[in-house]
């Protein structure tokens, strides 16, 4: 039997810490790991208590989200990241990708069985794009145009490549790709370099529009 599910709470106000908390309480496969009430709080507790989850609100005191998410992946490659905000924003949403966030919410749309999808989908799979906010992906994807040169390129990235590609658009980790493609997380490292290059991408957020538009990764709904 699988251990539970433990999620950090981070947001600076009380009364949405407590609706999620309970809405949570009766969830049988997640265990409200600790709460915390501005970034840098979310920060040392993470590290502290080392939750699977971090439901993590953007705007908060002495330390914001983004920031936060950016020291909490920096510092651990297991813990998760998901995005929890007001903001209906893609300049937010962007952010909290290229900070590292596996997951993006809106608290309009938190509604428990949301809620609980996204948690489950960023601890499982590694990432959770909701289609309120994946129409942002998708517009910005078309108003740039091609990524890069389409079909041949993909094409020209290894069987291998194409495994990493798709893990790293998930969310994983170089050590849970390692350990998922019995590689070493250098040879995996190199493997993403090479992506990289060969793609003409230069951020994780290019990486995800580009396995979205390929169909390597997909939107929940």
């Amino acid at each position: 039997m699988s251990s539970k599910i433990r999620v950090l709470i981070a947001d600076d106000h009380a009364v949405v810490r407590d609706g999620i908390r309970r809405i949570l309480k009766d969830e049988a496969e997640v265990e409200v790991a600790g709460e915390a009430r501005d970034g840098r709080e979310a920060v040392a507790k993470a590290l502290e208590l080392d939750p699977d989850v971090v439901i993590m609100d953007i705007s908060m005191p002495d330390m914001n989200g983004l920031e936060a998410a950016r020291q909490i992946r920096a510092r651990s490659e297991t813990i998760r990241v998901l995005g929890l905000t007001v903001h209906e924003s893609p300049d937010y949403f962007f952010s909290m990708l290229e900070a590292g966030a596996a997951g993006y919410l809106l608290k309009k749309d938190a509604t428990s069985v949301e809620l609980m999808t996204a948690i489950r989908s960023v601890h499982q799979e590694g990432v959770y794009l909701h289609p309120t906010v994946s129409k942002w992906l998708i517009q910005d994807r078309l108003s740039r145009g091609s990524l890069s040169s389409g079909k041949r390129v993909i094409e020209e990235l290894t069987v291998r490549e194409n495994e990493v590609l798709r893990l790293v658009a998930e969310g994983r980790s170089n050590q849970e790709i390692a350990d998922i493609l019995h590689l070493s997380p250098a040879t995996v490292q190199t493997h993403r370099a090479n992506i990289m290059q060969k793609l003409g991408l230069h951020s994780r957020v290019d990486l995800v529009k580009y396995a979205l538009s390929r169909g390597l990764i997909h939107l929940e709904g």
